[in-house]
């Protein structure tokens, strides 16, 4: 089974606008798609980053400029089972992501926060995506209408994807990579305020 993660190189994070400059949301990106690169390797997987352009990383490129719908589609289309590991999990864990990968079903889904999709497999090979809006949803009616069996993936690890100030707290206080080395380096601390973690800087 193919692991593609996609990665939008040209303006990533746009949610982090208020926090990070636009060269700290690339940084901070790319320290992110480092460690979900680096834990997919641990389960003894190879990942292939789908970058909108290149970008300096040590892992197998494919570039597509497209929007992620119609790029990841366009791999999907190979007909091979394929895992879809979207950049900015930087919670998870090689035991997260091998309960994705040996999950059984034509397609399974791990939702994120909000309706969207995280991570998924397709083994089925008329399945295709669509990112847009409650993609989870969208997702089960896909299958539906190809005759494909669905799995949901419950994980906190993999529901959380990193994409506002707030989910900033969850990388310092569950994560061990580069994305939380970062962040300490950046200056961001964990902060409690009525009863509520949060991140100062």
């Amino acid at each position: 089974m193919q692991v593609v993660v996609p990665f939008a190189a040209g303006e990533p994070k746009t949610r982090l606008a208020e926090t990070l400059t636009p060269a700290e949301r690339r940084e901070f990106a790319l320290a992110m798609l480092d460690d979900v690169c680096a834990t997919i390797r641990s389960t003894g997987r190879e990942p292939r980053v789908l970058t909108t352009r290149r970008i300096d990383i040590d892992a197998p490129l494919a570039v597509d400029e497209r929007p992620l719908t119609p790029a990841v589609n366009g791999v999907l289309a190979d007909g091979d089972p394929t895992a879809i590991v979207m950049a900015d999990l930087a919670l998870a864990t090689p035991t997260a992501f091998e309960r994705l990968f040996s999950a059984d079903g034509d397609v399974v889904l791990a939702p994120g926060r909000g309706g969207g999709t995280n991570a998924l497999v397709s083994r089925h090979p008329q399945f295709r995506v669509d990112y847009h809006g409650t993609s989870y949803l969208d997702h089960r009616e896909i299958a539906r209408e190809v005759g494909a069996s669905v799995t949901e993936l419950d994980s906190h690890r993999l529901a959380t994807d990193v994409d506002e100030t707030a989910d900033l707290a969850e990388v310092l206080l569950h994560s061990e990579g580069a994305a939380r080395d970062w962040l300490l380096g950046a200056g961001f601390s964990l902060s409690v305020t009525g009863g509520r973690v949060s991140v100062t800087r």
